[in-house]
């Protein structure tokens, strides 16, 4: 009686679609599976589309600049300790997957979203804008440095955790999302279009929420001693938050 279930389980499981990000893994099963790869593939064939169609060398080298940024977190980030505890998978996911979407639109020329807000003097605003991108690149390493071992892309709680307060973090609590921040700053100057704000305010969203789960964290893993770190810090910008 067990062999038609053993059967039935290996049919589904042959259908299944893995889907696999950092910090995101989605495994669909049956029908769900099969919808699920024809509206990816629609999504990859609308993304090429508007590259090819819509975009600039401007984009082009904000997306290069991104491309290099993630290849270097994604290298670096095999060299973080062991973790003893972490914020939940779905709260993992929820923050991975607002930063993918916040970045496909900062990134592509959503229809209906290629209103601008700054002028049309690319000569001026793109310069400024992959400067940005690149300067809040480089806090992103500096910051990263100063973390060692200590880094984590999730809200974690490393074994023989050190609270850090040398190098940028003087001054901020979290100058790794400021510094992302700064980048979706950098991309939507460089498009100068309303989707580059949209994804600007997608990933302010998305950090607005980690950092008010990460100080949390923080007070219960260092008590006072974050507390009174809190005292003499900024957030994410120094003088406003």
């Amino acid at each position: 009686m067990e062999q038609p279930k053993a059967n039935t389980e290996t049919q589904d499981k042959s259908r299944a679609v893995y889907l696999k990000l950092p910090g995101i893994k989605i495994l669909l099963n049956g029908p769900l599976s099969v919808i699920a790869l024809l509206i990816l593939l629609v999504i990859i064939a609308g993304i090429f589309y508007l590259v090819i169609t819509r975009t600039g060398p401007g984009e082009w080298a904000s997306g290069g600049v991104w491309l290099a940024f993630i290849i270097y977190w994604s290298a670096a980030a095999q060299n973080a300790a062991a973790t003893s505890s972490s914020e939940s998978l779905t709260s993992r996911q929820i923050h991975q997957l607002l930063m993918y979407g916040a970045l496909l639109i900062a990134l592509l020329p959503v229809p209906g979203l290629r209103g601008r807000w700054l002028p049309v003097s690319r000569w001026i605003h793109v310069p400024i804008g992959l400067a940005i991108q690149v300067c809040s690149g480089l806090l992103a390493i500096w910051a990263r440095k100063h973390l060692g071992r200590n880094w984590s892309g999730a809200i974690t709680k490393k074994v023989d955790h050190q609270l850090i307060r040398t190098g940028p973090y003087k001054v901020l609590r979290h100058p790794i999302y400021s510094a992302m921040l700064g980048m979706f700053l950098g991309t939507a100057v460089v498009s100068g279009e309303l989707h580059g704000l949209l994804g600007l305010l997608i990933i302010s969203l998305a950090y607005w929420r980690k950092v008010r789960l990460e100080e949390e964290h923080l007070r219960r893993t260092f008590g006072t001693e974050y507390e009174n770190y809190q005292k003499k810090s900024w957030a994410l910008i120094p003088g406003l938050l």
